[in-house]
Protein backbone atom coordinates (compact mmCIF):
# COMPACT_ATOMS: atom_id res chain seq x y z
CA UNK A 1 0.00 0.00 0.00
CA UNK A 2 1.20 3.48 -0.87
CA UNK A 3 -1.04 5.78 1.13
CA UNK A 4 -1.71 9.47 0.69
CA UNK A 5 -0.17 11.98 3.10
CA UNK A 6 -2.25 15.06 3.86
CA UNK A 7 -0.58 17.84 5.84
CA UNK A 8 -2.68 20.54 7.48
CA UNK A 9 -0.50 23.65 7.69
CA UNK A 10 -0.92 27.34 8.29
CA UNK A 11 1.73 29.77 9.55
CA UNK A 12 -0.92 31.91 11.24
CA UNK A 13 -2.14 30.70 14.60
CA UNK A 14 -5.84 30.33 15.36
CA UNK A 15 -6.77 28.95 11.97
CA UNK A 16 -8.33 25.78 13.36
CA UNK A 17 -5.67 23.34 12.13
CA UNK A 18 -6.04 20.75 14.87
CA UNK A 19 -9.83 20.67 14.69
CA UNK A 20 -9.63 20.37 10.92
CA UNK A 21 -7.04 17.58 11.05
CA UNK A 22 -9.16 15.56 13.47
CA UNK A 23 -12.28 15.99 11.36
CA UNK A 24 -10.47 15.05 8.15
CA UNK A 25 -9.07 11.90 9.73
CA UNK A 26 -12.36 10.70 11.21
CA UNK A 27 -14.33 11.52 8.07
CA UNK A 28 -11.82 9.70 5.89
CA UNK A 29 -11.94 6.67 8.19
CA UNK A 30 -15.63 6.37 7.36
CA UNK A 31 -15.21 6.34 3.59
CA UNK A 32 -11.70 5.10 2.82
CA UNK A 33 -11.15 1.49 1.88
CA UNK A 34 -8.01 1.27 4.03
CA UNK A 35 -6.99 2.43 7.52
CA UNK A 36 -6.31 6.06 8.43
CA UNK A 37 -3.59 7.46 10.70
CA UNK A 38 -3.03 10.83 12.35
CA UNK A 39 0.41 12.26 13.07
CA UNK A 40 0.81 15.10 15.58
CA UNK A 41 3.85 17.27 14.84
CA UNK A 42 2.70 20.23 16.94
CA UNK A 43 4.65 20.43 20.26
CA UNK A 44 1.48 21.69 21.95
CA UNK A 45 0.06 18.21 21.51
CA UNK A 46 -3.57 19.29 21.16
CA UNK A 47 -4.33 16.52 18.68
CA UNK A 48 -2.85 14.00 21.10
CA UNK A 49 -5.04 15.32 23.90
CA UNK A 50 -8.09 14.94 21.65
CA UNK A 51 -7.05 11.40 20.73
CA UNK A 52 -6.60 10.41 24.39
CA UNK A 53 -10.11 11.67 25.12
CA UNK A 54 -11.33 9.64 22.16
CA UNK A 55 -9.65 6.50 23.50
CA UNK A 56 -11.21 7.01 26.92
CA UNK A 57 -14.65 7.48 25.39
CA UNK A 58 -14.64 4.79 22.72
CA UNK A 59 -11.93 2.38 23.89
CA UNK A 60 -8.37 2.05 22.61
CA UNK A 61 -9.35 -0.34 19.82
CA UNK A 62 -12.45 1.57 18.72
CA UNK A 63 -11.10 5.00 17.73
CA UNK A 64 -11.03 4.14 14.04
CA UNK A 65 -7.57 5.68 13.76
CA UNK A 66 -3.89 5.04 14.39
CA UNK A 67 -2.05 7.81 16.24
CA UNK A 68 1.62 8.80 16.31
CA UNK A 69 3.71 11.81 17.29
CA UNK A 70 6.96 13.09 15.82
CA UNK A 71 9.08 16.23 15.72
CA UNK A 72 11.44 17.93 13.31
CA UNK A 73 12.81 15.77 10.55
CA UNK A 74 11.40 12.70 12.25
CA UNK A 75 7.95 13.68 11.05
CA UNK A 76 8.86 12.99 7.44
CA UNK A 77 10.17 9.53 8.28
CA UNK A 78 7.16 8.70 10.47
CA UNK A 79 4.70 9.92 7.83
CA UNK A 80 6.33 7.83 5.11
CA UNK A 81 6.33 4.80 7.41
CA UNK A 82 2.64 5.19 8.22
CA UNK A 83 1.79 5.63 4.55
CA UNK A 84 3.08 2.13 3.85
CA UNK A 85 0.26 0.62 5.92
CA UNK A 86 -2.48 3.29 5.85
CA UNK A 87 -4.54 4.67 2.99
CA UNK A 88 -4.42 8.17 4.43
CA UNK A 89 -2.06 9.86 6.88
CA UNK A 90 -3.24 13.23 8.24
CA UNK A 91 -0.57 15.46 9.79
CA UNK A 92 -1.22 18.36 12.17
CA UNK A 93 1.59 20.92 12.17
CA UNK A 94 2.45 23.83 14.49
CA UNK A 95 2.08 27.47 13.43
CA UNK A 96 4.93 29.95 13.06
CA UNK A 97 7.78 27.46 12.67
CA UNK A 98 9.34 26.33 9.41
CA UNK A 99 11.58 23.90 11.30
CA UNK A 100 8.68 21.67 12.38
CA UNK A 101 6.38 22.22 9.41
CA UNK A 102 8.91 21.89 6.58
CA UNK A 103 9.49 18.10 6.83
CA UNK A 104 5.76 17.44 7.15
CA UNK A 105 5.08 19.54 4.07
CA UNK A 106 7.91 17.87 2.18
CA UNK A 107 6.41 14.45 2.92
CA UNK A 108 2.90 15.43 1.85
CA UNK A 109 1.02 14.61 -1.32
CA UNK A 110 -1.23 17.57 -0.55
CA UNK A 111 -1.07 20.48 1.89
CA UNK A 112 -4.44 21.70 3.14
CA UNK A 113 -4.25 25.32 4.30
CA UNK A 114 -7.16 26.45 6.49
CA UNK A 115 -7.86 30.15 6.17
CA UNK A 116 -10.40 32.41 7.81
CA UNK A 117 -11.89 34.86 5.29
CA UNK A 118 -10.04 37.99 6.41
CA UNK A 119 -7.29 40.04 4.74
CA UNK A 120 -4.88 39.36 7.63
CA UNK A 121 -5.30 35.61 7.25
CA UNK A 122 -4.72 35.83 3.50
CA UNK A 123 -1.50 37.81 4.02
CA UNK A 124 -0.20 35.17 6.43
CA UNK A 125 -1.24 32.32 4.14
CA UNK A 126 1.28 33.39 1.52
CA UNK A 127 4.10 32.19 3.77
CA UNK A 128 2.63 28.69 3.96
CA UNK A 129 2.07 28.55 0.20
CA UNK A 130 5.65 29.63 -0.43
CA UNK A 131 6.94 26.95 1.92
CA UNK A 132 4.93 24.31 0.04
CA UNK A 133 6.21 25.61 -3.28
CA UNK A 134 9.81 25.31 -2.06
CA UNK A 135 9.13 21.68 -1.19
CA UNK A 136 7.39 21.16 -4.57
CA UNK A 137 4.17 20.14 -2.79
CA UNK A 138 0.68 21.04 -3.96
CA UNK A 139 -1.20 23.29 -1.53
CA UNK A 140 -4.90 24.14 -1.55
CA UNK A 141 -6.70 26.64 0.67
CA UNK A 142 -9.86 25.84 2.61
CA UNK A 143 -12.16 28.51 4.03
CA UNK A 144 -12.53 27.61 7.72
CA UNK A 145 -14.47 29.26 10.54
CA UNK A 146 -16.48 31.19 7.98
CA UNK A 147 -18.77 33.75 9.65
CA UNK A 148 -22.35 34.38 8.49
CA UNK A 149 -21.33 37.70 6.89
CA UNK A 150 -21.26 36.79 3.21
CA UNK A 151 -19.90 40.13 1.97
CA UNK A 152 -16.42 39.76 3.43
CA UNK A 153 -16.21 36.11 2.39
CA UNK A 154 -17.03 37.09 -1.18
CA UNK A 155 -14.38 39.80 -1.11
CA UNK A 156 -11.80 37.30 0.09
CA UNK A 157 -12.87 34.77 -2.53
CA UNK A 158 -12.16 37.37 -5.21
CA UNK A 159 -8.84 38.30 -3.59
CA UNK A 160 -7.76 34.66 -3.53
CA UNK A 161 -8.69 34.27 -7.19
CA UNK A 162 -6.50 37.25 -8.04
CA UNK A 163 -3.63 35.82 -5.99
CA UNK A 164 -3.64 32.64 -8.04
CA UNK A 165 -4.01 30.39 -4.99
CA UNK A 166 -6.22 27.34 -5.38
CA UNK A 167 -9.10 26.93 -2.92
CA UNK A 168 -11.62 24.18 -2.24
CA UNK A 169 -15.22 24.97 -3.15
CA UNK A 170 -16.44 23.53 0.16
CA UNK A 171 -16.37 25.75 3.24
CA UNK A 172 -16.57 25.09 6.98
CA UNK A 173 -18.61 27.53 9.04
CA UNK A 174 -17.78 29.17 12.36
CA UNK A 175 -19.90 26.76 14.38
CA UNK A 176 -19.68 25.92 18.09
CA UNK A 177 -20.33 22.27 17.27
CA UNK A 178 -16.76 21.87 16.04
CA UNK A 179 -15.21 22.95 19.34
CA UNK A 180 -17.73 21.13 21.54
CA UNK A 181 -17.23 17.86 19.69
CA UNK A 182 -13.44 18.08 20.02
CA UNK A 183 -13.75 18.46 23.78
CA UNK A 184 -15.21 14.97 24.02
CA UNK A 185 -12.77 13.27 21.67
CA UNK A 186 -15.25 13.18 18.85
CA UNK A 187 -16.20 15.16 15.74
CA UNK A 188 -19.36 16.87 14.53
CA UNK A 189 -20.16 13.84 12.39
CA UNK A 190 -20.46 11.80 15.56
CA UNK A 191 -22.35 14.20 17.83
CA UNK A 192 -24.67 15.72 15.22
CA UNK A 193 -24.53 13.66 12.00
CA UNK A 194 -27.46 15.47 10.41
CA UNK A 195 -26.34 18.97 11.43
CA UNK A 196 -25.06 21.75 9.20
CA UNK A 197 -21.47 21.30 10.36
CA UNK A 198 -21.51 17.60 9.45
CA UNK A 199 -22.89 18.38 6.01
CA UNK A 200 -20.13 20.92 5.45
CA UNK A 201 -17.47 18.38 6.42
CA UNK A 202 -19.05 15.76 4.15
CA UNK A 203 -18.98 18.17 1.21
CA UNK A 204 -15.33 18.96 1.83
CA UNK A 205 -14.31 15.31 2.21
CA UNK A 206 -16.14 14.41 -1.00
CA UNK A 207 -14.21 17.11 -2.83
CA UNK A 208 -10.95 16.07 -1.17
CA UNK A 209 -11.05 12.38 -1.99
CA UNK A 210 -11.95 13.08 -5.59
CA UNK A 211 -8.42 14.43 -5.97
CA UNK A 212 -7.02 10.97 -5.24
CA UNK A 213 -9.52 8.30 -6.17
CA UNK A 214 -12.27 9.77 -8.35
CA UNK A 215 -13.64 6.36 -9.29
CA UNK A 216 -13.91 4.95 -5.77
CA UNK A 217 -15.86 7.60 -3.86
Amino acid sequence: MAGHILTVAQQKGGSGKTTLAAHIAVALSKVAEGPVAVLDVDPQGSLGTWFEAREELLGEDQTGLAFRTASGWGSRREAKSLARSHEFVVIDTPPKTDVEAKPAIDAADLVIVPIQPTPVDLWATGQTIQLAEREDTEAVLLFNRVPPRAALTQEMTEAIAKSGFEIFEARLGNRTAFASSMGTGRTVMEIAPSGKASKEVAAFISELVQRFQPDNF
